[in-house]
């Protein structure tokens, strides 16, 4: 094994904490000039090993960049998806790529590691975050948002050949994307480490300034009995049925009020249900959304649903990493929620579903 991967499992272990990412969000990989190696889809990376990255032939997967896919969306994104498998190598046959895979190809360095910390997003999903961005971090490349996937990829390949052409040839260590997350290149582990750290050190002084908590949610005591915790999950239970079979409570905290990335929308859906808990209220909301909420607020208490106790659990850590977000970008501006056009995308994406059946 090339010790460049024993190098990134380290670094995903490292990064692969709640102070970077939930659940199976962000992605690592290393590379020489022929072999990518690539996080798999819908794994967490603290659970990654040396043997448990994809292994991608570099020229295979590089007949995605002159490809011409569909303008519908479904089509393309199955395109990429078959592109991207006639990419992997025998030796990791079977397994599925990242979908950013693509994207960290199209950066020279060594390491990439992308991560979505919720006080990184406090900029990338603030209104002002751009502006921000450009003061904090000058030679950072800021992208508006785009959809993941085969677009993503493109537009961010674009914009590295652009700063490139700016920066005399050098390109970016770090890209903010928009309601999304970033990405951080490096030759060196020690470097990625450096980086990430000196991120974190300017926005913390930025939140610590405003006096913004960028660590931690207020979260009222959960003051529910026994016996109405009992009466809430009767009640989930007949209004959702299996998507209802687990509910996990939290005391009240102040919730996004819509979607604001795609590992939010994956695991905790594009908005919580806050309303009175009947029955009827609960399947007239699933029938208007076309899915079952996954988090409900309550005015006494927070639940995060699913079909089991995993899933009930993601939602709730989701909704809370939400209002780290929501609370974080009030630094500034405020948050900025993703449009209906991109949520619809998102929500009827193959790929976030299968990753989504992945972690739960």
């Amino acid at each position: 094994m090339d010790d460049r991967v024993q190098t990134i499992t380290e670094l995903s272990h490292a990064f692969g904490t709640v102070k970077y990412v939930r659940a199976g969000g962000g992605n690592t990989s290393c590379k020489t000039a022929d072999v990518l190696w690539v996080k798999p889809s819908g794994t967490t990376l603290m659970g990654l090993q040396p043997e448990t990255f994809v292994q991608m032939d570099r020229a295979r997967l590089g007949r995605l960049y002159s490809a011409q896919p569909p303008e519908e969306a479904a089509a393309r994104e199955e395109l990429v998806k078959n592109m991207m498998a006639d990419a992997v190598l025998p030796a990791t046959a079977g397994r599925r790529a990242s979908v950013e895979a693509a994207l960290h190809d199209s950066l020279a360095a060594t390491y990439v590691v992308h991560t979505h910390p919720a006080w990184v997003n406090g900029l990338t999903c603030a209104m002002n975050g751009a502006f921000f961005a450009k003061g904090f971090f000058p030679d950072a490349l800021w992208l508006p948002y785009i959809d993941p996937g085969y677009t993503l990829c493109m537009a961010v390949r674009k914009a590295i050949v652009t700063y490139r052409a700016e920066h005399g040839g050098k390109e970016p260590q770090v890209i903010f994307l928009e309601n999304h997350g970033i990405f951080v290149a490096a030759d060196t582990a020690d470097e990625i480490r450096a980086i990430y750290q000196g991120i974190e050190e300017t926005l913390g002084a930025a939140y610590t300034a405003a006096g913004i908590d960028y660590q931690t949610v207020a979260v009222a005591p959960l003051t529910a009995d026994v016996s109405a915790i009992d009466g809430w999950k009767a009640i989930i239970a007949e209004g959702l049925g299996a998507d209802g079979a687990a509910v996990v409570c939290s005391g009240r905290f102040d919730t996004a009020a819509g979607p604001i990335s795609p590992d939010h929308m994956v695991y905790a859906k594009s908005y919580a249900y806050e309303g009175i808990l009947t029955a009827e209220n609960l399947k007239a909301i699933t029938a208007a959304r076309g899915y079952a909420p996954r988090v409900i607020v309550l005015p006494e208490a927070v639940l995060g649903v699913g079909k089991n106790e995993k899933a009930a659990a993601l939602a709730l850590e989701l909704a809370m990493d939400g209002a780290l977000v929501k609370q974080t970008a009030r630094a500034f501006g405020g948050i900025r929620y993703m449009s209906d056009r991109a949520r619809l995308f998102i929500e009827n994406w193959e790929v976030e579903a299968y990753r989504a059946k992945q972690q739960a």
